[in-house]
């Protein structure tokens, strides 16, 4: 039988004729982002190289890298069919406040590099999100100019186990008064890593105008407008000289540090201390001994030492060592809202993104940061609600497990 045909009516088209026109080009960038690696893309069109490498990168052969993220992908959560809720809590407490959610944004060095707003972008898309936002002793603003831009986000302060005692007591003293209530001590850099892709690409901080540099702006002008119109880049909690940077880098690390400065460091701070490195159930016993109240699993990233443990993959040792009462933190190869639940389900009482963090800064400034935040929430809704879970305290190790596939052979 023929189709029977009709010439359209107005009121049959007005409906479907919605033309979505954005006038702001960040929003329609992220308009039609649906993942962080959505973010990861744009970051890296409109990012120079050097800058988009040193964030994507990680040391020698980027092992430890790809494993942090295997090791999430290789997870199979198992469902509860029938056991639906109307209502989710993805609030968390840890460092003895409580969290809209499960996550917060980890220390990150030379950030204004990457992206002219740097670690304000940061801060005010954590207080808005009701998470908290961790700046870096190698930030590219200062811990006052931080606190003064979101004075209602919860700020904690990366430390160094560095060899200048009295910088260290002065950054202490400067966070504490600034309103910085949890100290991350960061030990698992006695020495940078060897990043390959930073000594390839000639990376220097502040970034050099050479012929390769400038060509590869050609195509990105907008990073480099905001880069040269904007104060130099520096470690701005150390130091306002661009000259000294050098200097502070090769004067900040010591491997002949102990944990007996780990325990000065602990008389020095009143506030909450977590240990930022941890991986074995050896270091999570020395670490309490010496005063620290919680843990951050991680590996860094994988920026560090490669081929060692994934965060993951250690997150039970840490937690069988530490007991039930320890707050545990976990760092490293989360860039999906299931990753964050899978690291709770693990044992982990919170976590932390860097790159993810990153991602959306490059992509868009802090509204690429608050992107990535309701990217995260929204997948852990959906993953809540199709395995039956109400509650972060419902998650637990039954619920997920490895995935066992045929890989072949050869």
């Amino acid at each position: 039988m023929a189709l029977r045909r009709r010439i359209p009516r107005w009121n049959d088209l007005r409906p479907l004729m919605q033309f979505d026109v954005q006038l702001n080009r960040r929003q329609q960038r992220l308009s039609r982002v649906s993942s962080i690696e959505d973010l990861r893309k744009i970051a890296k069109r409109r990012t120079p190289t050097g800058p988009f490498d040193y964030v994507d990168g990680a040391a020698e052969s980027e092992v430890t890298h790809r494993s942090n993220r295997e090791a999430f992908a290789e997870l199979e959560f198992v469902p509860a069919i029938l056991a639906g809720n109307d209502q989710l809590d993805l609030t968390a407490s840890v460092a003895a406040e409580t969290f809209r959610l499960p996550v917060g944004i980890a220390p990150t060095g030379f950030t204004r590099m990457m992206q002219a707003e740097g670690e304000i972008a940061g801060v005010r898309a954590a207080e808005r999100a009701g998470v908290p936002f961790s700046l870096s002793t190698m930030g590219t603003q200062s811990i006052e100019d931080v606190a003064a831009a979101a004075p209602n986000a919860t700020k904690w302060f990366q430390l160094y186990l560095w060899r200048d005692r009295d910088a260290s007591h002065d950054l202490i003293q400067r966070a504490w008064a600034a309103g910085y209530r949890t100290l991350l001590v960061t030990v698992d850099t006695a020495i940078a890593g060897r990043r390959l892709r930073d000594v390839r690409n000639g990376l220097t901080v502040p970034p050099k105008l050479t012929l390769g540099t400038v060509l590869d702006a050609s195509y990105r002008p907008e990073w480099w407008i905001n880069f040269l119109t904007t104060d130099p880049l520096t470690f701005a909690s150390l130091s306002d000289d661009t000259a000294s940077l050098a200097e502070l880098i090769n004067g900040m690390f010591d491997p002949t540090l102990s944990m007996e400065d780990l325990a000065w460091i602990r008389e020095q701070w009143p506030g909450k201390l977590f240990v930022k490195g941890v991986l074995t159930a050896e270091d999570t016993q020395r670490s309490l001994d010496n005063g620290a109240d919680g843990l951050v699993v991680s590996n860094h990233g994988g920026r560090q030492l490669d081929r060692a443990p994934t965060s993951f993959d250690a997150l039970p040792v840490v937690r069988a060592a530490a007991g039930d009462d320890v707050e545990i933190i976990l760092d490293s190869g989360i860039m999906h809202g299931a990753d964050i639940l899978a690291a709770l389900a693990y044992g982990a009482d919170f976590t932390l993104i860097g790159r993810a963090y990153l991602y959306g800064l490059m992509a868009a400034g802090e509204a690429g940061v608050r992107k990535v935040l309701e990217l995260l929430e929204a997948q852990m809704r959906v993953t809540m609600h199709l395995m039956g879970a109400a509650t972060l305290a419902d998650l637990n190790p039954d619920m997920i497990r490895r995935a066992e596939r045929d890989r072949g052979e050869g």
